[in-house]
């Protein structure tokens, strides 16, 4: 059972936000090929999430040095 304030492992938010970057590129480029607004809003979404977390990420490794 997972405690609160625990610390999920790193390589888990890695890899959730290279998968959130690499599938909002496909959904958004989909979105494109096909003009889609609702897959292109999609895509940029999963873009935005994938870029926060790896920010989130390096903020929080750099608030220690």
């Amino acid at each position: 059972m997972a405690v609160s304030g625990e610390r999920t492992h790193p390589l888990i938010n890695k890899l959730g936000a290279l998968v959130a970057l690499v599938f909002g590129f496909l959904l958004a480029a989909e979105g494109y090929r096909s003009a889609s607004a609702w897959l292109i809003a999609a895509g940029v979404a999963l873009l935005a999430v994938g870029i926060v977390i790896l920010v989130m990420k390096i903020v929080r490794r750099n608030e220690g040095a």
